[in-house]
């Protein structure tokens, strides 16, 4: 193969990455008064260049100076970089960090010492394009040859892109048909946050260890003499040194303390907005040019004195840095500084509030830069991650909740108003305006209005249009009893509006056009019929409450205008459209809601919060689950409606039972239900879910019962054009090592089965992750389909973690789940995966992508989900290992 352009060539051609090249500064001179302000700047607080470990390394090698230090969690990071080398494919390392605690250093720290075995690269520009990005990472690691291979080891902020970007790359290396047995990449991923660590994590904290407080010390006399007295302003090193001390922190912050009695000038104003998105926002800054609007109206000339001067004795504890050609940007020394002055100024009378709203004013007045405007949208409108059941501290910014503790509910409504005002384009602060109005204040007419001026302002976003069906909602919810049932009808009409029309904006939001690389769109928007739901919930309670005859009108066992008499208000009957649909729309919901949750969940690693489905199935409970047709005339409608009570009048209903309450009584029933049914209408379907209640039965461990339509099903085959139809075709004609010959064209059955599936589900499920419903078994007919309750409920028993997580396939070691699942041969070639079927090659979709880097002979697990076939638990198929699953990470 003919040689690529050099890697300095393709390194230029890169915009997305800063690559660092293995001959980084070899050979370079430097004047010394550049190599001395770097390390000054650096020690002062500012990000790290390359420069610094290129200086740090030359002086350990001159004997004029100690190692670079090195933060506990290196080692950790350098053993697992090391071990994932060995593996093909796409691995990840996480570095979780709080802010100021050197997490970014340390990273880069291991970049550098990488540099010259692996190809070094930060990720540098926009995620808006994942496709680009891939692109990038995949040329770098052939070098523009792909003769020339080098695992990249690549630095990324956060974790939002991380799945993403794995596929993305997974998919260019297919279709440039490259052939690898090195890893393309490890994706060291720098979250600045707290987490849930797993044992392969590394988490920097503001708490140094004995060991590190050695080598900061020793580093600390070193700069002493080096440096003398500059040292005193070494700040971002100091804090470290320190052991995050808050008595040095605010003796650095000493100045501040003096406000009362100088007053509020140019250079504290200034120090006071750097300070207080430096505290709420992580990587803020301000352009160079901004801060010197600050001073326009002072005495001095821009051209006549530097920003620093300006500052004065404030200097010390702000830095500029630059990126490329980029303006400057200011930032204070240290986020635990930032947050000590924006408390300083606080206990000094010049309140967060204050602060913001001066900032607001001084810097937002005209054109905008678009740095600020995300950072200030961020200051004032970003939450915290939603936890498992909402709470008041997940509802606003940690700005707006400090501002409100802190000082009063007063100063959050003055400064959301001047954001909604100054930035008369975006919807997001009179959003938060709505839900603080909401929430906190309960004062609906306002919080109405704001919600509305939010969609007039994003009239196309669902979750936009979320906030005004929410303000019904908890209006409603916070009803003073006892309400008419008028008043209650009508609240619950205008919320009902508000979230179906929120329903209508998500649906659109997944159209065809919708390009994929547009976040929001990723993710189709649920709730606004989970909020229609909850509003149902409230109009049921309410009412029956009431007067139990609500239940019969609510319930269609009978109308408006017969119940009226018990009722006693004529009223009423303005409302009698929405009551009369509402028990019809709250079954069709629930049924969207039951495959929702069934066939997939948020991701690979965890669960759609329980409340959800709790919410949903109570409402199905009292609305559908209530109900009795006396008046059904026509054949099996009288069935179906015994089966609604059940919670499986469909296919998704009878697929659910496992996945909550439902006894072996209750299956029992369902499944004589479902055929007597095939007697009197939708044979084809009723006798689908027939054959699933069957299989459901003997899940739950109930003796063999007789299963009179699968004979019939085998042989007729009459689909309807349903994924689950195909779904148990699949599964009941996949052939064993002794079963007859597959009667089935496999393969196109799994086309068709994914085509329904695209037809029905995609444009909701697009970006979930698809739950395996079956597995198959060792047994014969439906013995051997085996739900995916069992193998949960099998590792549960054997003190294994949480089993949302089907991401690292440790299920699959459990001994009851090598005994009782199959084992099915195949072969990976060209990041494709083969089942070997009956001397027939059919492909079929690995769990893990990952599995398929090498060509080898393999064998797996065979899932289901309602897209088809899925292989788990992927291992190497040799002479000593067939038929025996060990778990090796190399196949993982």
């Amino acid at each position: 193969m003919a040689n690529g352009p050099p890697l300095s060539t393709v390194t230029r051609s890169l915009s997305l990455l800063d690559v660092l090249h293995p001959n980084q500064f070899e050979g370079k001179s430097f004047d010394p008064e550049i190599l001395e302000e770097t390390e000054e700047h650096f020690y002062r607080g500012a990000p790290p260049e390359w420069l610094n470990f290129h200086i740090s390394e030359q002086a350990e090698l001159d004997g004029t100076g100690s190692p670079f230090i090195k933060r506990d969690g290196y080692d950790k990071l350098e053993k697992q970089i090391h071990k994932l080398r060995k593996h093909p494919g796409i691995s990840t390392v996480k570095l979780f960090h709080q802010p100021g605690c050197g997490g970014t250093t340390l990273a880069m720290k291991v970049l550098w010492d990488f540099r010259k075995t692996l190809r070094s690269a930060v990720l540098k520009g926009s995620t808006s394009d994942i496709t680009k990005v891939a692109e990038e990472v995949v040329h770098l690691f052939t070098a523009g040859s792909q003769g020339d291979q080098k695992t990249v080891l690549l630095l990324v902020n956060g974790v939002q892109v991380l799945e993403d970007l794995q596929v993305s790359i997974i998919r260019t290396i297919a279709n440039q048909k490259i052939v690898t047995g090195m890893p393309v990449v490890v994706l060291l991923s720098c979250i600045r946050e707290d987490a849930d660590l797993k044992r392969d994590d590394v988490f920097l904290q503001e708490v140094l260890s004995d060991s590190e407080k050695n080598h900061f010390n020793d580093k600390k006399a070193e700069l002493n003499r080096q440096y003398g007295d500059k040292c005193k302003r070494f700040h971002g090193f100091n804090i470290m040194q320190s052991n995050f001390s808050e008595a040095y922190i605010r003796e650095a912050c000493s100045v501040f303390q003096t406000i009362k009695e100088t007053g509020i000038q140019e250079k504290t104003q200034l120090a006071a907005f750097i300070s207080l998105l430096n505290a709420y926002v992580p990587d803020s800054y301000l352009l160079e040019s901004q801060c010197l609007d600050v001073f326009k109206h002072a005495n001095y000339s821009r051209s006549d004195i530097s920003l620093e001067d300006m500052l004065d004795d404030l200097s010390h504890l702000i830095i500029t840095s630059q990126q490329g050609g980029s303006e400057k940007r200011v930032r204070m020394a240290h986020p635990l500084i930032a947050q000590c002055c924006t408390e300083l100024m606080a206990e000094a009378g010049v309140t967060r509030s204050h602060t913001a709203k001066n900032l607001l004013t001084c810097l937002c007045r005209d054109e905008v830069p678009r740095s600020l405007a995300a950072f200030v949208k961020y200051m004032l409108t970003k939450r915290r991650p939603k936890q498992k059941e909402c709470s008041a501290s997940d509802s606003f910014s940690r700005l707006i909740l400090h501002t409100q503790t802190k000082e009063d509910n007063s100063q959050c409504i003055s400064l959301l108003g001047m954001a909604t005002n100054m930035f008369d384009q975006n919807p997001f602060f009179p959003q938060a305006l709505a839900r603080f109005h909401c929430i906190v204040l309960r004062d609906y007419d306002q919080a109405e209005v704001w919600a509305k001026e939010a969609k007039q302002r994003e009239p196309k976003k669902s979750v936009v249009a979320d906030t005004l069906g929410q303000v019904h909602k908890n209006r409603l919810k916070n009803l003073r009893q006892p309400a008419q049932p008028g008043h209650i009808l009508a609240l619950a009409l205008k919320a009902i509006q508000a979230f179906e029309d929120e329903e209508r904006l998500a649906k659109d939001e997944v159209g065809t056009n919708v390009k994929i690389n547009v976040h929001d769109s990723r993710f189709f928007n649920s709730r606004g019929m989970f909020g229609f739901l909850q509003v149902c919930n409230l109009v049921y309670d309410l009412l029956v409450r009431q007067n139990p005859t609500w239940r019969g009108v609510l319930t269609k066992k009978m109308s408006l205008c017969s119940a009226l008499p018990s009722l006693g208000d004529r009223s009423l009957l303005r409302f009698n459209d929405l009551i009369y649909r509402l028990r019809d729309a709250v079954e069709k919901k629930c049924a969207f809601l039951d495959g929702f949750l069934t066939y997939s969940k948020p991701d690979i690693k965890e669960d759609d919060p329980e409340y959800i489905s709790r919410q949903t199935l109570a409402c199905y409970r009292k609305y559908v689950g209530d109900s009795t047709f006396s008046h059904l005339k026509e054949k099996g409608a009288d069935l179906i409606q015994k089966l609604k009570l059940k919670q499986a009048g469909t296919t998704t209903g009878v697929l659910s039972c496992l996945d909550r309450e439902c006894t072996e009584s209750d299956l029992k029933e369902i499944t004589a239900l479902w055929e007597e049914i095939c007697l009197h209408k939708d044979p084809d379907t009723a006798r689908v879910n027939n054959i699933f209640a069957h299989i459901m039965l003997r899940n739950m461990g109930a003796p063999e019962s007789d299963c009179k339509h699968l004979t019939a099903f085998k042989q007729e085959m009459v689909l309807t054009d349903k994924p689950e139809d195909h779904m148990l075709a699949l599964l009941l004609h996949w052939p064993t090592d002794n079963e007859d010959t597959c009667i089935l064209d496999l393969s196109a059955m799994i086309k068709r089965t994914q085509d329904l599936y695209k037809q029905a589900y995609a444009k909701h499920f697009r970006s979930r992750y698809l739950r395996p419903l079956f597995f198959l078994g060792k047994g014969q007919e439906l013995n051997r389909i085996v739900h995916r309750t069992l193998l949960e409920e099998s590792a549960r028993q054997g003190d294994w973690v949480t089993m949302q997580d089907w991401s690292d396939e440790k299920i699959f070691q459990d001994p009851w789940v090598k005994e009782h699942l199959l084992k099915v041969q195949g072969e990976i070639r060209e990041y494709r995966l083969f089942a070997t079927v009956d001397g027939k090659e059919i492909e079929v979709v690995a769990n893990l992508r990952n599995s398929l880097w090498r060509k080898r002979k393999v064998s797996f697990y065979l899932g289901f989900t309602i897209k088809g076939p899925v292989a788990f638990a992927i291992q190497t198929e040799t002479a000593d290992t067939k038929g025996d699953y060990q778990n090796k990470s190399a196949d993982h």
